[in-house]
């Protein structure tokens, strides 16, 4: 029977830990997003459901959580899908073994 290089059976043996780490912190930030987007629904809702119920629909509190926990969310974008931070570590490595020889 022939094994497809492209099909991950699970195998840990047989995956490249590089990739499964670019895997893993996007997954953390698909969650961290779905997480941020519950969050802030829940929280505009009472805003906006308090505001009917008041009849007045004062400064919108929500908008200190999303725009603080957005911008946590950006940097949290950029080190899953940009590779800085592996660009970054690889020039430092590199720059380690120069010295040694």
């Amino acid at each position: 029977m022939e094994t497809n290089q492209n099909n991950f059976t699970g195998n840990p043996q047989q995956r490249d830990e590089k990739l499964w780490k670019i895997a893993k912190r996007r997954a953390e930030f698909k969650k961290h997003l779905l997480t941020y987007i519950i969050i802030n629904l829940f929280l505009w809702g009472l805003w906006l459901f308090g505001g009917i119920k008041r009849g007045d629909y004062s400064f919108p509190w929500p908008a200190f959580v999303s725009f603080g926990w957005g911008i946590g969310l950006a940097f949290n974008y950029i080190g899953a899908y940009s590779g800085f931070k592996d660009s970054q570590t690889e020039k430092e490595y590199q720059k380690l073994i120069n010295k040694q020889n």
